[in-house]
């Protein structure tokens, strides 16, 4: 997996560059700027039409990043217009030699061309660039823009050319994602290493394709920093998948219970139950109401249906326990919740059912999280259980709005897990997966055609499946959200983001693991 940081991190690395091994702020930020340069380049290649850059540059460090690969582009035969952001003698030291430089340099190369920012109108004069570069604050501010920097920013994100933001886009915070007014980047390069909040909220949106750019100091000494917030690779699934024994049997693959569905919902038990025999388990088992079984039996092929005595309430009630209590036990995992409705009889049984599970790995989703609100989770054990619910029944769930949990979406998810003991998979885009020992693991596959009905049901039965076979927990959740999101991406290039369905997503997933195992293997 790939590391995320804290900003404060990243500058206790650039504080042992500069104060232990000596180098010195001047050097980091030519370092800096030549992979800035490089980064661009790359982003821009095979466009050879494109010779006209501007920058628009503050006066700290992020600016002097700016004012170095300005340099860079007019040496390198590009139109660079510069937009210089306060004056002179505010700037920080490496910020001023940059600058001076520059202006220096603009004296003998009429391409060169920089201006102070007096007011909006000055900004007319990156009309002709074909690309925009902020380098206007940094990650060393947070919180919402003042003047001049809310009206820069507003005017910059109108402006047609692509735009590509330095280390973070003005205006996000780098730790939360969060941000009110930011720079719309169609590329980012984050400075030293990867900053966590580039990932998800408004850094997911705002950032376009995040890259990154190094200072000139070793990869181990950001290695050696502690983080619990991290990106998954296609690597780590390949090497997280199930491996077969060659004396298997169907009972020893794996074996699912789901408890789904009711009269209402009777779809989302179809997804969930038929989602597990795509991950290699064996057996898959689905808990169903009688009177209506006739609704789902035959779209669900090998799924065993085992039904339980509902009369005609078409849901699941305390009275069905014992028909089902076997079940229960003969299991290796459950999932429970898709579809079964808020009936306060279902909600008891859910209730009666968490609590009489022992430690069986449970998949808890929809309406058995429902059944957790008002704080009854506080009172069961959810050790070995994983909790997959969207930002709005989380928020519901640990009783805050929507925008409260935006607003520091790492902090509610680790406490959560914290206080719990459960595994949390905060479906989103992006998909966080919340571990009980703290980390932040940030899904980086998935499209917003994946916003449709049923496909939380089939990411449901998928981490069932993979959570009944010999792996560990942490590693079946990740597995499951990876290859759900990456099935819906080469979807996405075989049909749009509009046109793929839940079920489309489902009967893809074999086509996605072989081309996770053929695409992992070329690279080893």
């Amino acid at each position: 997996m790939i590391s995320l940081y804290n900003t404060n991190d990243i500058r206790k690395v650039d504080a042992y560059a500069i104060e232990t091994l000596g180098i010195s702020g001047i050097v980091l930020m030519e370092n800096a700027s030549i992979n800035i340069f490089n980064e661009i380049l790359f982003f821009i290649y095979p466009n050879n039409n494109i010779k006209r850059i501007g920058f628009v540059c503050g006066r700290g460090n992020n600016g002097g990043d700016g004012f170095a690969t300005a340099r860079h582009f007019a040496n390198a035969g590009f139109t660079v217009n510069v937009i210089s952001i306060g004056s002179k003698n505010k700037m920080s030291k490496d910020c001023l030699t940059n600058y001076n430089i520059l202006k220096k340099l603009s004296n003998n190369n009429k391409d060169i061309h920089i201006y102070s920012y007096k007011s909006k109108k000055d900004l007319v004069r990156l009309n002709s660039s074909q690309i925009i570069v902020d380098a206007i604050l940094g990650s060393g501010v947070k919180g919402e823009l003042k003047e001049p920097y809310k009206t820069i920013v507003q005017s910059l994100n109108k402006k047609k050319a692509k735009k590509i933001a330095i280390d973070i886009p003005t205006g996000l915070d780098p730790d939360k994602g969060t941000g009110k007014l930011i720079f719309q980047s169609n590329l980012t390069v984050s400075l030293g290493d990867y900053k966590k909040g580039l990932f998800f909220n408004k850094g997911l949106t705002h950032c376009g394709k995040v890259v990154k750019a190094g200072i000139g100091i070793s990869q181990k000494y950001f290695e050696e920093l502690e983080t619990n917030s991290f990106l998954t690779e296609p690597e780590d699934v390949f090497n997280f998948l199930p491996r077969r024994e060659k004396n298997v049997h169907k009972y020893s693959a794996g074996k699912v219970l789901t408890i789904a569905g009711s009269g209402e919902y009777p779809g989302a038990a179809v997804l969930t139950s038929k989602s597990v025999f795509k991950t290699g388990a064996g057996a898959s088992v689905l808990c169903f109401p009688k009177s209506i079984r006739n609704l789902i039996q035959k779209k669900l092929g090998e799924v065993v249906v085992i039904s339980y005595a509902d009369g005609e309430s078409e849901f699941l009630s305390e009275e069905n326990l014992n028909e089902i209590s076997d079940k229960i036990s003969w299991a290796d995992s459950i999932s429970i919740g898709p579809g079964l409705g808020r009936h306060i009889k279902t909600q008891n049984a859910v209730l009666s059912i968490l609590k009489n599970r022992k430690a069986k790995r449970i998949v808890i989703d929809a309406d058995a999280i429902f059944a957790l609100n008002k704080k009854r989770y506080k009172k069961i054990n959810l050790k070995n259980s994983v909790l997959t619910p969207h930002y709005g029944e989380f928020a519901s769930l640990i009783g805050l709005t929507i925008n409260e949990l935006q607003s520091d979406i790492l902090k509610f998810g680790n406490k959560f897990v914290k206080d719990t003991g459960a595994f949390l998979v905060l479906k989103g885009a992006p998909t966080i997966i919340f571990t009980p020992k703290g980390e932040s693991i940030i899904n980086s596959t998935g499209n917003p055609g994946m916003a449709k009905f049923g496909t939380g049901d089939v990411l449901t039965g998928l981490i069932a499946g993979f959570a009944s076979q010999k792996t560990s927990l942490k590693k079946a959740i990740i597995i499951a959200v990876y290859l759900h999101s990456l099935s819906a991406d080469i979807l996405s290039f075989k049909q749009t983001e509009l046109t793929f369905t839940a079920t489309d997503i489902l009967n893809n997933i074999p086509s996605t693991i072989k081309f996770l195992i053929k695409s992992c293997a070329e690279l080893s």
